[in-house]
């Protein structure tokens, strides 16, 4: 059987008038390739992907998603996620926001790094009995506002745009809460759709915990999953939670003079900044390079394409990174030289004796870096560069890293996980959908797929997770309800633990199911899930 092959995308914008100069290319690329494949990173997404970072998880954004909503098309949803690895039992204070942080989702429709529209949320807290009580509810929550619900945390959501103005279009919005246990919110749906808020002007808004929707195998350290892929098939995250910021708007609020059909690009990203932070100090003590921000406060944490931070940008630099916004990537001359000769494909080259591609890889810079075109690149077709909005100055245009989605690509009435190189031009890389398997595709890609049209099939398989472990929602905010079960699950009879999937998970013979997919009530096991079970049952014996 012949290899499957990505079609030649077809042209869905105006062609670029003139090829790029210069492409100084940040960091990007050998990108984030996966999760996996580097030696040395112990993080997924950009969970703890920076040595600063790692020590301040609630500043610490996981993962971006941003995506034409499927079930109303005339509308774009920004789904930022915050906190990595909330074990679900871990009162008594539980995740909460923090209160002396900036939670912001950034959009750049004309491609020149800064942001164009900017959403910011602050958080506040209040405590009913912080004096004699030192639980988090005393009682079962059944509403948001409850008296039994001892700690709340309310939001000012505003909007500020390139000129600097500003505009508050929530103001003490209650966020919802973490999920104690099922005895203590017995109906949590309720709580998410309180806190689900209706904007000004259209949209909608939520913040509050979700189960981490990002999926993979993360025992890639084992000699790239045991140096024959059979360790591979294990959602590391299952179990896990997030807190979840997401935001749904009509997608003239997002594009270039408000006008999606002549300028339908927008480049994505979100950040944490830290009132009185400096990330990176130079002689004049401030952060060298880093985005101020105003007010006292510092940039310490940036998200756009997944995986950027952890495979590409040297350990000495992650935190600089952290705090850049993206119109000075360019200028990071230590990851720049990287780009172009990815270490990655030589890793899988020395294991698997899959051949790297050639260098220079100008096709990986083009996917993360400066958006799809024809005059990007080598990828020849028209998909997801601000070059080719109508309106867009081309001289202004400069390369930087950025999950960059174009709005006129209607959503999959079948989506595939593959994204782009799985012939669906709504998934990943344009833009990022939350079952999109980035790891795989960002493998092929980096193995040279998204430049020949050709899937890697030594490689097909990827990491065996192939989705999350809860199945996400229809509508806003689609994200899957929080995990309520313990993570850690190490007994006397399962020494080596495992993950108990919370909320309508399944565990089969005390040991818990892996790649289980609800559908329609009923579960249908990957064979990567039955491989698993089986390996772990010839273990005890």
């Amino acid at each position: 059987m012949q290899p499957p092959r990505s079609p030649r995308l077809p042209s869905l914008a105006r062609r670029a008038e003139r090829p790029l100069a210069g492409v100084g290319v940040l960091a990007l690329a050998a990108a984030g390739a996966l999760a996996g494949l580097t030696p040395g990173v112990s993080s997924a997404s950009s969970h703890r992907e920076a040595p600063l970072i790692a020590g301040d998880p609630r500043a610490d954004n996981t993962d971006v998603y941003a995506f034409v909503s499927p079930d109303k098309p005339d509308t774009v949803t920004l789904i930022a996620n915050w906190i990595p690895f909330e074990e679900p039992n871990g009162g008594p204070n539980f995740y909460a926001f923090a209160e002396d942080a900036r939670y912001n989702i950034k959009i750049d429709a004309d491609g020149d790094g800064r942001a164009d529209t900017t959403y910011t949320w602050t958080f506040s807290n209040h405590y009913r009995d912080d004096a004699n009580q030192f639980l988090y509810n005393t009682g079962v929550v059944n509403n948001l506002d409850d008296p039994t619900l001892n700690f709340r945390q309310t939001y000012t959501l505003t909007e500020t745009h390139a000129d600097g103005s500003t505009k508050t279009l929530l103001k003490d919005a209650v966020a919802a809460p973490s999920n104690t246990g099922q005895a203590s919110m017995p109906n949590y749906a309720a709580l998410r759709k309180q806190a689900t808020l209706e904007l000004p002007g259209g949209g909608q808004t939520l913040a509050g915990q979700a189960d981490d929707p990002f999926f993979l195998d993360l025992r890639v350290f084992d000699l790239l999953y045991g140096g024959n892929l059979k360790e591979s098939g294990h959602d590391t995250l299952s179990g896990y939670n997030v807190n979840t910021i997401a935001i749904q708007v009509p997608k003239k609020d997002l594009a270039l003079k408000g006008d999606p059909t002549r300028n339908p690009v927008v480049g994505v990203w979100s950040t944490t900044d830290r009132k009185g932070t400096t990330v990176v100090a130079d002689k004049g003590g401030e952060g060298a390079g880093a985005d101020k921000g105003g007010e006292g406060y510092r940039q310490v944490s940036r998200l756009g394409n997944p995986l950027i931070n952890e495979v590409v940008v040297p350990i000495k630099y992650k935190d600089a990174f952290n705090a850049l916004s993206p119109e000075k990537d360019a200028t990071v001359t230590p990851v720049v030289d990287k780009v172009k000769d990815p270490i990655v494909p030589k890793l899988i080259q020395s294991v698997y004796g899959i051949p790297a591609p050639a260098t220079p890889r100008n096709d990986l810079v083009e996917i993360f870096l400066t958006g799809i075109c024809k005059a990007c690149g080598p990828i020849a077709t028209d998909l997801n560069s601000q070059q080719l909005n109508a309106d867009v100055s081309k001289d202004k245009f400069l390369p930087g890293e950025e999950l960059r989605l174009n709005m006129s690509v209607p959503p999959a009435a079948t989506p595939n996980r593959l994204g782009v190189l799985g012939q669906d031009l709504a998934g990943f890389p344009n833009g990022r959908r939350l079952a999109d398997d980035v790891v795989d595709i960002e493998l092929q890609a980096l193995e040279g797929a998204a430049q020949s049209g050709t899937i890697v099939p030594a490689l097909a398989a990827g990491d065996g997770v192939n989705a999350n472990d809860h199945a996400f929602g229809k509508t806003f905010p689609y994200v899957a309800l929080p995990n309520t079960a313990a993570v850690n699950q190490a007994t006397s009879d399962n020494p080596g633990g495992g993950v108990a999937a919370g909320l309508g998970g399944l565990s089969l013979s005390g040991f818990p199911v892996v790649g289980a997919t609800a559908l329609g009530g009923g579960v249908l096991l990957t064979a990567a899930a039955v491989l698993t079970l089986r390996r772990r049952r010839s273990g005890q014996q």
